[in-house]
């Protein structure tokens, strides 16, 4: 069994083939695929999507990228809902929430101020809920640190993690699972490679953040779930490993990291 932690499966890209993308992704041994909303307009569009396919939940959160273009009053929103949410089997964490500090419009002042305000307020919202997290991390693992360390939530996962050996120790003493995808698939990504071959295997989940971070043999060309089985072989080789132990382990992973997993295997 292999788990899909990240997957944008609502996204343009698949259009009407998300059926099909999580069947192939199914019969490849994927049994689970987490689909993270990115802000208040597709919090239904996730929940339908999976609630209509037998592999897929969701996480309900609003994306650093859309913090632009959210008002605060989707905060409360969300807030809002969740208790419905947690009424439904399928609804896993809060997310994807967090900061980026790559795109230069999301860089200046006020919204750099803006996204800090959208992620600690999440952040409030999965403490007061005892819920997990899925981690927006892009050039912000410092700062995304220094609030997990005000407002403690139950862990979760740092998805796409790029940062250096020390970030993850700390992520790790606290509580999260650090997300690995396309990009550890890439020979020149030394760092990642490193991290995915020497860090703790228990504090490891796979992702792919399709339909993007492609694997070397796709780029430049969409990803899909039914890549996780690859890119987990990735994983094993580079851990000295078998593909099932790596399944295994990261399966188990993922299901402490989102404990409402379990209750669907």
């Amino acid at each position: 069994m292999w788990i899909d932690t990240h997957c944008h499966l609502d996204a343009a890209e698949f259009g009407d083939d998300r059926p099909d993308v999580a069947a192939r992704a199914l019969r490849k041994g994927v049994s689970w695929i987490v689909i993270p909303a990115v802000d208040i307009h597709n919090f239904d569009t996730v929940r339908t999507l999976a609630n209509s396919q037998p592999n897929c939940t969701y996480a309900l959160g609003i994306h650093p990228m859309y913090v632009p273009q959210s008002d605060v009053a989707d905060l409360a929103a969300l807030r809002t809902l969740i208790p419905e949410a947690l009424q439904d089997p399928r609804f896993v964490a809060i997310g994807e929430i967090g900061l980026d500090f790559f795109l230069p419009a999301l860089c200046v002042e006020p919204m750099r101020q803006k996204q800090e305000h959208f992620y600690s307020e999440q952040l409030k919202i999965a403490r007061d809920f005892d819920l997990p997290v899925l981690l927006h991390v892009r050039h912000s693992q410092d700062l995304i640190l220094k609030y997990l360390r005000r407002i403690t939530v139950r862990g979760g996962i740092a998805h796409a993690f790029n940062g250096s050996l020390q970030q993850a120790q700390i992520f790790i003493d606290l509580g999260f699972k650090l997300g690995l995808g396309g990009a550890m698939t890439y020979t020149r990504a030394l760092q990642i490679r490193r991290l995915a071959a020497t860090l703790p295997l228990e504090a490891l989940v796979l992702e792919t953040d399709a339909p993007d971070l492609a694997p070397s043999w796709l780029h430049p060309g969409r990803n899909s779930p039914e890549q996780i089985p690859a890119i987990g072989a990735i994983l094993a080789e580079l851990r000295a490993m078998t593909p099932a132990d790596v399944a295994r382990a990261t399966s188990d992973n993922a299901a402490a990291a989102l404990p409402r997993l379990p209750a669907l295997r």
